[in-house]
Protein backbone atom coordinates (compact mmCIF):
# COMPACT_ATOMS: atom_id res chain seq x y z
CA UNK A 1 0.00 0.00 0.00
CA UNK A 2 1.42 3.35 -1.04
CA UNK A 3 1.01 6.46 1.12
CA UNK A 4 1.97 9.75 -0.49
CA UNK A 5 3.12 12.39 1.92
CA UNK A 6 1.43 15.73 1.35
CA UNK A 7 3.57 18.82 0.97
CA UNK A 8 3.13 21.65 3.48
CA UNK A 9 4.69 25.05 3.99
CA UNK A 10 4.24 27.84 6.52
CA UNK A 11 4.94 31.45 5.58
CA UNK A 12 5.14 34.31 8.07
CA UNK A 13 3.46 37.22 6.28
CA UNK A 14 3.60 39.69 9.19
CA UNK A 15 5.79 39.45 12.29
CA UNK A 16 5.09 41.72 15.27
CA UNK A 17 3.70 44.33 12.88
CA UNK A 18 2.11 47.40 14.46
CA UNK A 19 -1.05 48.42 12.61
CA UNK A 20 -2.95 51.71 12.77
CA UNK A 21 -4.45 51.85 9.27
CA UNK A 22 -5.80 49.53 6.59
CA UNK A 23 -3.22 47.34 4.83
CA UNK A 24 -2.69 44.21 2.75
CA UNK A 25 -0.01 41.59 3.35
CA UNK A 26 2.64 40.82 0.77
CA UNK A 27 1.39 38.34 -1.84
CA UNK A 28 2.30 34.70 -1.49
CA UNK A 29 2.34 32.20 -4.35
CA UNK A 30 1.05 28.67 -3.68
CA UNK A 31 0.37 27.13 -7.13
CA UNK A 32 0.87 23.57 -5.87
CA UNK A 33 -1.42 23.86 -2.81
CA UNK A 34 -4.87 22.31 -2.79
CA UNK A 35 -5.81 24.18 0.38
CA UNK A 36 -4.49 26.88 2.68
CA UNK A 37 -5.16 28.33 6.11
CA UNK A 38 -4.53 31.81 7.51
CA UNK A 39 -3.71 32.35 11.17
CA UNK A 40 -3.89 35.88 12.62
CA UNK A 41 -2.49 36.41 16.09
CA UNK A 42 -3.23 39.73 17.78
CA UNK A 43 -0.54 40.27 20.40
CA UNK A 44 -1.93 43.68 21.42
CA UNK A 45 -5.24 45.09 20.26
CA UNK A 46 -7.54 47.88 21.43
CA UNK A 47 -10.31 47.74 18.80
CA UNK A 48 -11.66 45.78 15.84
CA UNK A 49 -9.73 44.40 12.89
CA UNK A 50 -11.54 42.82 9.93
CA UNK A 51 -9.75 40.51 7.48
CA UNK A 52 -10.67 39.33 3.98
CA UNK A 53 -8.88 36.83 1.78
CA UNK A 54 -7.81 38.19 -1.61
CA UNK A 55 -6.75 36.20 -4.68
CA UNK A 56 -4.88 37.09 -7.87
CA UNK A 57 -4.06 35.46 -11.19
CA UNK A 58 -0.65 37.18 -11.39
CA UNK A 59 0.30 38.61 -7.97
CA UNK A 60 -0.43 42.16 -9.20
CA UNK A 61 -4.20 42.50 -9.60
CA UNK A 62 -6.41 41.51 -6.66
CA UNK A 63 -10.03 40.73 -5.84
CA UNK A 64 -11.82 39.27 -2.81
CA UNK A 65 -12.08 35.48 -2.76
CA UNK A 66 -15.63 35.72 -1.39
CA UNK A 67 -17.81 37.87 0.88
CA UNK A 68 -16.53 36.27 4.11
CA UNK A 69 -15.00 38.53 6.74
CA UNK A 70 -13.00 37.45 9.79
CA UNK A 71 -13.01 39.74 12.82
CA UNK A 72 -10.86 39.98 15.92
CA UNK A 73 -11.54 42.48 18.74
CA UNK A 74 -9.08 41.47 21.48
CA UNK A 75 -5.69 39.79 21.80
CA UNK A 76 -5.86 36.17 20.69
CA UNK A 77 -5.74 33.92 17.63
CA UNK A 78 -8.18 33.44 14.76
CA UNK A 79 -7.94 31.14 11.75
CA UNK A 80 -9.82 30.30 8.57
CA UNK A 81 -9.47 27.83 5.72
CA UNK A 82 -9.10 28.85 2.07
CA UNK A 83 -9.76 26.72 -1.01
CA UNK A 84 -10.36 27.29 -4.72
CA UNK A 85 -7.88 30.17 -4.81
CA UNK A 86 -5.74 29.49 -7.89
CA UNK A 87 -2.17 30.39 -6.97
CA UNK A 88 -1.74 33.83 -5.33
CA UNK A 89 -3.07 34.73 -1.86
CA UNK A 90 -2.93 37.65 0.53
CA UNK A 91 -5.02 39.15 3.34
CA UNK A 92 -6.52 42.64 3.41
CA UNK A 93 -7.10 44.15 6.87
CA UNK A 94 -9.53 46.95 7.71
CA UNK A 95 -8.53 48.72 10.93
CA UNK A 96 -11.31 50.26 13.02
CA UNK A 97 -11.18 54.00 13.82
CA UNK A 98 -8.60 54.73 16.53
CA UNK A 99 -7.55 51.07 16.68
CA UNK A 100 -3.93 50.05 17.22
CA UNK A 101 -2.70 46.48 17.25
CA UNK A 102 0.39 44.30 16.97
CA UNK A 103 -0.01 41.27 14.70
CA UNK A 104 1.52 38.09 13.43
CA UNK A 105 -0.01 36.61 10.28
CA UNK A 106 0.83 33.12 9.03
CA UNK A 107 -0.20 31.31 5.85
CA UNK A 108 -0.06 27.51 5.77
CA UNK A 109 -0.34 25.74 2.41
CA UNK A 110 -1.03 22.02 1.97
CA UNK A 111 -0.92 20.09 -1.27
Amino acid sequence: MRHDMRSTTTAVLERNTVVREDFATEPYELPWAAEARFFVQALDLDGPLVFRTEISPDGLHWCPLDDTEHRIDAPGLITWAVSGFGQWLRVRCAVGPGTTGKLRIYLVGKG
